[in-house]
């Protein structure tokens, strides 16, 4: 429906792959104002439309693809976009997000999201111009490579495109399946296989249409100035373009966090081999980066002569130290292999991991162990394609522990596997694992880390105030997301002055008041969001918002939107049967001391969680309560999309 708001295109398509019939979903000016876009749209969406009972790989699963109202606007790094749809491997809402230029074409197109339903009879592939919709066979480009199947894709567009697809691990259902989008991946809850169960290839993407702000020179001004402040920062200016994500693995090590042979301990030995620096020193050709993005933490390093994505932390954990691993030229070939497959590093190396500590107890041998690195680039090809022991890899790691009776060492949350993060030094982050609505993700966990150690230096196992400071950062991270930014760009959020004195004294004055903020936390959530109509020139992302849309949003509104998505995720996750139950750590987490000396080094999870339901309103069984829905508006019944 057309639009009276800046930024946005004004198109939202239902595509039914089974008629392929194409219209327009309803989504008003008012619907933007309570969601957005990005993931919070989403989730208000497939709240309307997912059915208890859906089969993730069924033709009733929708896939909802949607931009934020700053994607192509020019603000830094919101170039991101969100795939989300019900997870084939956790079995509740699935989200990944991305950068690449997908998500920016698809507004070049003048839409601002996909709503995609049933299921074609045979391979396709989607074309989206600003004419409409274009249907394609995808019977030459079906079992092909994920970078293959790009060029095959732009090569028939013919033109410049933003262009999304599945790998032969999606067409085979393998069900933590990723999408690509140039280098870039939505490598989280098995998206690539839902494409796949509805025959889908990949989508292009094109069109000459500009995201207009609704305040072009105040705009252009602030981003001048954020982009300013980006490049200024400690972290988001100087540690992250240097050396990547990457730049985090050492400080993981000497605090402790640093995932290692599958979460044993918070410390490898071969840390060293494997972090930014040494990536930087010997194997970076070039940084690379999304579009409009400043900060340029892409790493390209070069194989055999071809110049390729370099490994992000993420992976160079997972698939390295979680795996005894310390060969930095292995994990840059695995790293290239998945991503060619449609595989996620983070569910595989977990996976993995799981698998090499089964062995080591003697309770199942799939022919790995920590420390070997021969033999693995096969396996990934044998997980992708479902031969041999790779078809019960492929399940991911909790069917595995259900298994063999091992979910206490089974590194995952409501079936999600953990990021790089040991949570037991990093209590606050252990939390959000735990309640995280998509299982075990450190961004919708909402990155306590980066107070507990990364950025900021709050005691890793201190409890005090952890709920309520994972809780705000969970509702502003879900509203950055929505309006199309990276959520790199929330640690420019914390001033570079108090960045760089964490360890001293200032640093010491702020952990005593961020531990102390419960309560102004909690009055603060008590209040009407348009009482909170204060500016917050800490948060960019804001004034971006207002500016490019003519919304006014202020504070409460911004962070009203973060907590209606967050929320609404949470109510998709209990139509899916997932309960306070669920909300829960592997017992290596909650019982077995990362200090053999201190035993309370664990994730004193219960406490956490029954101050984090209280401080969210929810009920003692984690259910938002009607005053909760009715204060942020959602409390009627689903609508009819």
């Amino acid at each position: 429906m057309a639009t009276n708001l800046g930024a946005y295109a004004g198109t939202v398509l239902r595509i039914d792959l089974t008629t392929s019939e194409v219209t327009e979903y309803p989504w008003t000016d008012d619907d933007r104002r309570m969601y957005l876009g990005g993931k919070v749209m989403a989730a208000r969406i497939l709240y309307d439309l997912l059915l208890p009972g859906t089969d993730a790989l069924g033709p009733d699963n929708t896939i909802v693809i949607a931009t934020g109202p700053l994607n192509g606007t020019g603000a830094p790094s919101t170039a991101r976009f969100d795939v989300s749809a019900l997870s084939p491997l956790t079995g509740a809402l699935g989200t990944s997000n991305s950068g690449g230029s997908f998500g920016t074409y698809l507004k070049k197109a003048g839409v601002d999201a996909l709503v995609i339903t049933g299921r074609a009879d045979a391979p396709m592939w989607l074309e989206v111009t600003e004419d409409g919709v274009l249907f394609h066979s995808a019977e030459a480009v079906w079992g092909k490579r994920t970078s293959e199947a790009q060029n095959a894709l732009r090569d028939a567009v013919g033109r410049k495109c933003g262009t999304i697809v599945a790998g032969p691990a999606g067409e085979n259902l393998v069900p933590y399946a990723a999408l690509v989008s140039d280098e870039r991946v939505a490598g989280r809850t098995g998206m690539g296989a839902v494409f796949g169960s509805k025959n889908l290839k990949g989508i292009a993407a094109h069109g000459e249409r500009k995201a207009e702000p609704a305040s072009k020179d105040a705009f252009r001004a602030h981003v001048k100035k954020w982009t300013a402040s980006l490049k200024a920062h400690p972290v988001a200016g100087d540690r992250l373009p240097k050396y990547g994500t990457a730049g985090f693995l050492g400080k993981m090590d000497k605090i402790g966090i640093l995932g290692t042979r599958n979460f044993k301990t918070g410390s490898f030995e071969g840390a060293e081999a494997i972090c930014g620096e040494t990536l930087a020193e010997t194997r970076l050709v070039s940084q690379t980066g999304c579009l409009s993005c400043p900060i340029r933490c892409g790493r390209v390093v070069e194989i055999d002569g071809e110049r390729v994505k370099g490994p992000e932390l993420e992976t160079l954990v997972l698939m390295g130290s979680n795996l005894g691993v310390s060969d930095l030229g292995r994990i840059i070939e695995w790293n290239r292999e998945l991503d060619e497959l449609g595989l996620d590093t983070m569910t595989t190396g977990v996976t993995l991991s799981l698998a090499m500590e089964l062995a080591e107890r003697g309770t199942w041998d799939a022919g790995v162990s920590f420390g070997k690195a021969e033999g693995l680039t096969e396996l990934f090809s044998d997980i992708a394609y479902k031969r041999g022991v790779g078809a019960d890899l492929a399940k991911g790691s909790r069917a595995l522990a259900r298994r063999f009776d091992a979910l206490d060492i089974a590194m995952q949350a409501k079936g999600l596997e953990f990021a790089a993060y040991e949570p037991r030094n990093a209590v606050g982050h252990g939390l959000g694992y735990a309640v995280s609505n998509r299982g075990a993700c450190h961004l919708n966990g909402g990155y306590g880390v980066a107070i507990e150690g990364l950025a900021l230096h709050m005691n890793g196992r201190s409890q005090r105030g952890k709920h309520a400071l994972v809780a705000m950062f969970q509702d502003l991270m879900e509203a950055i997301s929505a309006a199309g930014g990276c959520l790199f760009t929330t640690l420019g959020v914390l001033p570079g002055p108090l960045v760089k004195g964490a360890e001293g004294p200032l640093g010491k004055v702020v952990n005593a008041v961020l531990g102390s903020a419960s309560g102004v936390l909690r009055a603060l959530r008590a209040l009407p969001r348009a009482a909170l109509g204060i500016p917050m020139p800490l948060v960019p992302h804001i004034r971006g918002v207002e500016l490019a849309t003519g919304m006014k949003l202020g504070f409460g509104g911004f962070w009203a939107i973060g907590e209606r998505g967050y929320t609404l995720e949470r109510l998709i996750g209990m139509r899916f049967g997932v309960t306070a139950a669920d909300d829960t750590l592997p017992a290596r987490m909650t019982a077995e001391p990362i200090d053999p000396g201190d035993l309370k080094s664990v994730v004193p999870l219960a406490p956490m969680k029954r101050r984090y339901y209280a401080h969210r309103g929810w009920d003692v069984d984690g259910r938002p309560t009607q005053a909760l829905l009715k204060r942020l508006g959602i409390d009627r019944l689903p609508r009819v999309g």
